[in-house]
């Protein structure tokens, strides 16, 4: 298979798929405050942002694990194949030792400094531990078949898979909240779906990859990248995650956090939706990076820079203007805290934007492997996260702890601008300054009528209309600034998929004769 029809097979199936997050992520933040309250809507946020802390003990080993993985499967190396897994999941069986650990301290210490008005002490330890349990899972039963099909370019599997997953789990919370179970059994049943999709993944990895044996002598040295790729995946979990954590600690209001989780939800779906376009494309663009193949890169990331640059101008111009009439809606029969705050919608998209900007570049650090080259830029960006979040957030409470994450990817924006054209790709750097400028040009002219004809939105069908026609507005302002700037990649572009359709049709009628 083609590494197009790779993409667009992980496209789709990621597309589903993070179309499905970003519809339960809505559903299951809405049943919480519902049913169970701010209060508690913030404590499982602030729990999870822990527990997900602590996968970071895996963190580099499946980054680690799919680079290695790339020379072999592209030469059908078995045995090189077999002795890279077999070393994985010796690595995620410790992790997940290490997890369990971490989980089950966080179990007894976190009660001690977060005060909840809403449950007990024990049941927020429960609480922990029951969320700590899904995470666990995941090392033991998921990991060694992640790595292996990311790097085959068959995301697509592990996508479909999460599908079956995320819909049990929904249903079980949405079921059992309407129920009136407690927090802490409704989260305990709802973990059981894992299995799931752990048991389809495992039918299909002994299907397709029947050569696989781990029980070959794990080959230790294939891995040397991993302490490298943990300490960039460590940065980028710090860049992401802090600020929910900062505002526990700092704070030490659990509403706060639940206002802060809602506006995060969006933003993250809105990023889910993104990362449709880019699942898989690591693997892709490593398999071209392994095999030396420099014009072909150079022209496949210019194109795909392109394309990425239109599709974020137009998803955050669309963004900047519907953030706010959502809000209202999601939380108009929520009393017990003030969810209304504009300033802060338009920091959260800001702050999202300028962290998808980086994401071309970022995307190609991680197919090229170059997590030691890049050590030295991750810590200052994650430094200027924590020191300059703590110290904002004192002082401008949520405001501060966002701005702080905007300035650290403005600076991580910059240098991976300069970084990636000289170690990898041997580009100009203009032609990506030049994209960078106009996102902000477009964005600007689709947000000015805005701010003096104000959408009515006084449900979610009217809203959805009113993200329809921005959506379509801001397609036509990315699609004239293309015409007018990029117009060679946007045809070589427009060839390329018509070159797709055309193949699969001749087949199609191949097919019915």
């Amino acid at each position: 298979m083609s590494r197009t029809k790779n993409f667009l097979y992980n496209s789709v199936s990621t597309g589903f798929y993070q179309v499905l997050v970003m519809l339960t992520g809505f559903i299951t933040p809405k049943i919480m405050l519902h049913f169970y309250g701010s209060e508690i809507n913030g404590l499982v946020s602030s729990i999870n942002q822990f527990i997900i802390y602590f996968s970071l003990v895996e963190s580099g080993l499946s980054g680690a694990a799919i680079y290695a993985l790339y020379k072999p499967l592209a030469e059908n190396n078995y045995k090189a194949i077999n002795g890279v897994i077999s070393a994985a999941k010796k690595f995620y069986t410790q992790s997940g030792y290490m997890f369990v650990s971490l989980t089950i301290g966080l179990a007894f210490i976190y009660p001690m400094f977060v005060k909840s008005m809403a449950v007990t002490p024990l049941s927020v330890g429960l609480l922990v531990l029951v969320l700590g349990v899904n995470g666990s899972l995941e090392f033991f039963t998921l990991a060694k078949y992640r790595a292996l099909l990311t790097a085959d370019q068959k995301g697509y599997i592990i996508s479909i898979a999460s599908i079956v997953e995320i819909v049990i789990s929904t249903l079980l919370i949405v079921i059992l909240a309407n129920l009136k179970v407690d927090i802490v059994t409704l989260r305990f049943v709802a973990l059981f779906s894992i299995f799931i999709r752990s048991f389809i993944l495992m039918i299909y990895a002994k299907k397709k990859y029947k050569y696989i044996n781990y029980k070959e002598k794990p080959d230790l040295t294939a891995l040397n990248k991993r302490w490298d790729a943990l300490y960039l995946q460590i940065l980028g979990a710090i860049q992401i995650g802090a600020p929910i954590v900062i505002i526990t600690l700092v704070c030490n209001d659990l509403k706060l956090v639940s206002v802060f989780a809602i506006y995060y939800m969006v933003i993250a779906g809105v990023n889910g939706i993104l990362s449709i376009f880019v699942s898989g494309l690591s693997a892709s663009f490593g398999n071209i990076i392994a095999r030396k193949e420099l014009n072909t890169l150079q022209n496949a990331y210019k194109e795909f820079e392109f394309s990425y640059y239109s599709l974020i101008t137009i998803v955050y111009a669309t963004t900047f203007v519907t953030i706010m009439p959502f809000i209202r809606l999601y939380t108009i029969d929520i009393k017990d805290i003030n969810y209304d705050l504009p300033i802060l919608g338009f920091l959260f998209v800001l702050n999202g934007l300028l962290y998808n900007i980086k994401t071309p570049q970022g995307m190609l650090v991680i197919a090229a492997g170059m997590y030691k080259e890049t050590k030295v830029q991750t810590t200052i960006q994650g430094a200027i996260t924590v020191i300059g979040g703590v110290i904002l957030t004192l002082y401008f409470g949520m405001i501060g702890v966002l701005i702080a994450s905007i300035l650290s990817n403005i600076y991580r924006s910059i240098d991976l601008m300069c970084y990636i054209p000289r170690s990898i790709t041997m580009l100009s750097i203009k032609s990506t300054m030049y994209r960078i400028n106009r996102i902000f040009l477009c964005i600007f002219i689709i947000y000015i009528p805005f701010l003096i004809i104000k959408p009515v939105t006084n449900n979610y069908l009217s809203w959805l209309v009113t993200l329809f026609v921005i959506m379509v507005y801001s397609l036509v302002v990315a699609a004239l600034s293309g015409f007018l700037f990029d117009r060679q990649d946007m045809w070589n572009i427009a060839r390329r998929v018509n070159a797709i359709l055309k193949k699969r049709q001749v087949k199609k009628t191949n097919y019915i004769r």
